[in-house]
């Protein structure tokens, strides 16, 4: 049984997500802590629940989902893992970062890459990896097929879908990575994004006014 602490972090309002299981071994996905505080609450929690995180995992790299990345790294002393499409995308961050208030931005790079053939293991758990390109290019996503619950970044929302308009996005792309993805796993799966709250890949095929089945031609 996967234990799941949600965190909202920064001005995007982003969720990070640590994920353990009974052994105590757990990953952190997409560190977004920038404040002090932010960072605070963030070990708090992993020191209280006594964890030992053995990743870190970037669903995609864009600046709310890695702003963490340098602190955690460090405090942990875990590798961090990307797609390698993605590795461009987290070394543009750097340069755009002030712009966005972030002036104490200090980047870390990946330790390993990773992509659809290889798998996630920590303690008990296996997770496969789906390549899910379209609101980023070497977007991924996390899947627990016996918890029935993937990580799956900023591709599919409660209602919504990632924004393409980003350097490499692709509405098309994204749209083929929910339908030929996302929504061939069972419907009970949880889906667990980067923004908002949890939804299900069954809720989403009949009710997402962006990516339903029934828009289908």
């Amino acid at each position: 049984m996967l234990s799941i602490k949600t965190f909202t972090f920064n001005a995007f309002s982003e969720n990070t997500y640590v994920i353990s299981d009974e052994s105590s071994e757990g990953v952190i996905i997409d560190p977004g802590c920038y404040a002090r505080e932010e960072q605070k609450e963030l070990t708090s929690f992993i020191e209280n629940s006594e964890l030992k995180i053995k990743y870190i995992l970037n669903t995609h790299c864009h600046i709310d989902h890695v702003l963490g990345n340098d602190f955690v790294k460090e405090k942990y002393k875990a590798p961090l893992l990307i797609h390698p499409i993605e590795e461009a995308v987290l070394k543009s961050v750097k340069n755009y970062a002030p712009l966005y208030g972030f002036e104490g931005y200090r980047e870390a790079l990946p330790d390993q890459f990773i992509d659809e053939k290889d798998a996630i293991r920590f303690g008990d758990t296996e997770w496969r990896i789906l390549f899910l390109p379209g609101h980023a290019p070497g977007h991924i996503g996390f899947y627990d097929e016996t918890e029935k619950i993937i990580f799956s970044g900023d591709v599919l929302f409660e209602k919504s879908i990632g924004r393409t308009d980003l350097p490499g996005g692709n509405f098309d792309t994204l749209i083929k990575s929910i339908h030929q993805k996302l929504f061939t796993l069972p419907d009970e799966v949880v889906v667990y994004p980067g923004h908002g709250s949890p939804t299900t890949t069954g809720e989403e095929k009949v009710s997402n006014p962006f990516c339903a089945l029934s828009l289908i031609q």
